[in-house]
C-alpha cells in the first residue's frame, strides 16, 4: 500500500487520492459504527430511531448520552458502545493521519539517506 524507503514519493495528485481514500475509510468505519449504535439503542433500549441516532452519535463524538437508560440491556450496551467509540476514535484518527505520517517519515528518511552518500 505504501512505497517502500527506496522507491521515490509519491506525486502531490497521487498523494490527493491516498488521503481521499483514507478519509473514505474512516468514513465507512465511522458510518458502521453509528449505524450498529443506532440499531442497539433502537432495538435494545427501544429508543426511537431519532433519539437512537443521537445516542448514538453523541457517544460516538465523546459527548455521552442524551436519553436516559432504563433498561439493564440498554445500559450495558451503552457501556460497551462507549468503550467501543474510543477505539474507533483512536482507529479512525490512524486511518486519516497514516498517509501523511508515512509521507513525512518518508521524506525525512530520504533526507537521511542524501547525507549518508555524500
Amino acid at each position: 500500500m505504501y512505497e517502500h524507503r527506496r522507491q521515490p514519493l509519491l506525486s502531490k495528485a497521487q498523494f490527493r487520492r491516498r488521503i481521499a481514500g483514507s478519509v473514505a475509510a474512516a468514513a465507512v468505519v465511522v458510518t458502521i459504527s453509528l449505524g450498529s449504535g443506532v440499531a442497539g439503542y433502537h432495538f435494545i433500549e427501544g429508543l426511537s430511531w431519532i433519539d437512537a441516532l443521537l445516542n448514538a452519535a453523541m457517544i460516538l463524538g465523546g459527548m455521552g448520552p442524551v436519553s436516559e437508560l432504563r433498561t439493564a440491556g440498554g445500559k450495558l450496551f451503552a457501556t460497551c458502545y462507549a468503550l467501543f467509540s474510543g477505539i474507533v476514535f483512536i482507529a479512525v484518527t490512524a486511518i486519516v493521519l497514516a498517509p501523511v505520517l508515512h509521507r513525512f517519515l518518508h521524506k525525512f528518511h530520504l533526507e537521511s539517506n542524501s547525507h549518508e552518500k555524500q
